[in-house]
This record gives structure tokens, C-alpha cells and sequence, in this order.
């Protein structure tokens, strides 16, 4: 049988990306990006996560590419890790198709992803520099109440319960709360979570809307609008806010505010969960108010500080009669 090897290849420009060659060293046409015409995955690529996706194309395509009899069921030998033939795809064997776990020979470790969240005094300086208290409402309904920014720019007026009692609403929620639903929305915002739910709101929140909802209701182009949030000071005014004006603003306030790095919504959200960590809350509270379909998606918004470690620790009891009599 013949053999194939991977082979990286590394191009005066800078581009990078690997190919299949036989014992010979030749190419394998319909392996090689230069000479066939898979997908192009010959950019230069940009970290572990990024090479890890690019041979994973890589294997689907070889796989494919034998199936079809365009090149020699040895090549998926070079490509997959097998302790024995068994373990091999069945496209490397050349025999039926069996159900087997298989293992990359080329696969980077990947970091773990580490998201530094907004801290609470770079929001405070975000609210210094808003000139308006539609911006003001936006920057902290993204720090105090976690909101993704499509769910945000997706809330309509009749989801916004901040009233003391919304029986009348035909709601049973207690407290100020907003409802985000998924809906197919004009201005391309979208609730990423099928599931409908409620996000309680603080004095805070509830306060910044009431004075934005003044300015608002001073626009005659706005009244007729459902979207919560819309364009007063530029664009056509009465149009629903766009997802990435919110990315926008941020980066305009995180410029005026003279911060060193440019906020974004994501990372206000990290900042909501953080601090409800801080404040006590359980990963299901936290996984709930997020909007996750698993605890694993939230447990990546859970940053906790050194201090936050310590007084961990710290709270531990000791045990009734002390540790003097283990320490002698």
C-alpha cells in the first residue's frame, strides 16, 4: 500500500498550510490548495484555535476526496492516529464502514480562552462620557442586566415591564423586569436563545430608561416605532438602533472616555456576571439570567478575583476547639 505523510508548507509571502505527500515526496494534487480546488485554506492563520479548524477542513476534505476516488485510501493514514488498523476511518482500509473514535495526528493544544471583563470603574467612566440618557440606559442596561447586544436592540416596548405590579400586564413576574423573546426583527437584531425569559432590572436601570424614555417620546419620528431603542441624533431618526451601533458607541464613549482599551457589549455582559458572582448568586441563578442552555456556557463568564478566592478560603470554619491542639 502506498504511503502518504502530511507536509507543511511555508511560502516566502507568509502563507502557511499543509499538503499530503507520497514516499516519493510528490504532491498530492488533491490534497495541495495550489494545484486542486478545495476551499481556500491557505490564509495565514492567526493562532492554535484557527490551524485546529483548518485541518479539521483539511481531514473532511481527504475524506471526501476518497470516497470519490480522487486520490488513495492511504492518505487518511497520514492525516489520523490509529493504535491499529481497526481503529483506521474505513475509507484508509478500504473495507465497510465501521464506528470508530478517531484521533488527529496534527492537533495544537489550544489555550484556554481568558476574557477580561469590563471593570466597574471603566463603566463608570463609559457613563461620564454619554452626552444623552439613551446611551446612558444602553451602557447600563449591558452592565446591569447582562443583556446579549442583538437581545437588547431586539427589545420592543411591550417587553418592558417597569411598573410595580404587572398583573395589569397580564404578567405574573414580580419587579421591574424586561421580557427577551426571539423574534425576526428589521433591524437584523436577535435573541441568540429560542426560550423566552425574564431579566429583573435595578433602580438603576429602571431610572435611566424613565429619563430616556422623556427624550424619546420628544422625537414625533419615534412614537410610531416599537423598537425600544432608535436613532434621536443621527441616521433617520425613529429607526430602530442597529446590533453593531451598539459596538459603535461603546467604541465611541471608550474613546472619549480615554480608556485604554475599547469596551464592548460582550464584555459588559462578562462584567454582569461577574458581579453577580461576586454577590452570591448559584451557577443555575447566573446559567438562568444569561440565557444558557448549559451550565458549561456560563462557567466561562465566571472570573473570579484574587480577593474573591480569599475570602473563599477565609470563610471556611474552623473546626469547634480549634487547630491549636493539631499545630503542637
Amino acid at each position: 500500500m502506498e504511503r502518504y505523510r502530511a507536509f507543511p508548507v511555508r511560502l516566502p509571502s507568509g502563507v502557511r498550510y499543509w499538503t499530503v505527500v507520497d514516499e516519493a515526496w510528490r504532491v498530492d494534487e488533491a490534497a495541495d490548495p495550489a494545484r486542486s480546488g478545495p476551499p481556500d485554506l491557505s490564509r495565514p492563520v492567526r493562532g492554535e484555535r484557527r490551524v485546529n479548524c483548518v485541518l479539521a477542513a483539511v481531514r473532511e476534505f481527504f475524506r471526501h476526496a476518497i470516497s470519490g476516488g480522487l486520490t488513495g485510501p492511504g492518505t487518511l493514514s497520514a492525516l489520523f492516529e490509529a493504535a491499529d488498523d481497526r481503529t483506521l476511518p474505513a475509507e484508509a482500509r478500504g473495507e465497510g464502514m465501521v464506528q470508530a473514535r478517531l484521533r488527529p495526528r496534527h492537533r495544537l493544544r489550544e489555550p484556554e480562552p481568558t476574557v477580561k471583563a469590563v471593570s466597574d470603574e471603566e463603566i463608570l467612566e463609559l457613563l461620564r462620557a454619554c452626552r444623552n440618557a439613551r446611551d446612558r440606559f444602553i451602557v447600563l442596561a449591558l452592565w446591569r442586566m447582562g443583556l446579549r447586544r442583538g437581545e437588547l436592540a431586539g427589545l420592543r416596548r411591550e417587553d418592558i415591564h417597569f411598573v410595580p405590579d404587572t398583573t395589569r400586564l397580564g404578567c405574573g413576574v414580580k419587579g421591574p423586569h424586561v421580557h427577551v423573546r426571539r423574534r425576526d426583527n428589521a433591524n437584523g437584531a436577535a435573541a441568540k436563545s429560542r426560550r423566552s425569559r425574564a431579566v429583573p432590572a435595578d433602580w438603576l436601570v429602571v431610572q435611566a430608561y424613565d429619563q430616556y424614555m422623556s427624550d424619546r417620546d420628544a422625537c414625533p419620528a419615534a412614537r410610531s416605532c416599537d423598537f425600544l431603542l432608535v436613532n434621536l441624533y443621527r441616521g433617520q431618526a425613529g429607526a430602530p438602533m442597529r446590533p453593531g451601533a451598539l459596538n459603535d458607541l461603546l467604541a465611541a464613549l471608550s474613546r472619549r472616555a480615554g480608556l485604554a482599551r475599547q469596551a464592548r457589549p460582550h464584555l459588559a455582559r462578562h462584567a454582569f456576571a461577574g458581579n453577580v458572582a461576586a454577590s452570591g448568586a448559584t451557577l443555575d441563578e447566573i446559567k438562568d439570567l444569561l440565557g444558557h442552555s448549559s451550565f458549561t456556557a456560563s462557567e466561562v463568564y465566571l472570573h473570579p478575583s484574587p480577593q474573591r478566592l480569599r475570602e473563599a478560603v477565609d470563610r471556611v470554619p474552623v473546626p469547634r476547639g480549634g487547630a491549636h491542639g493539631v499545630l503542637r
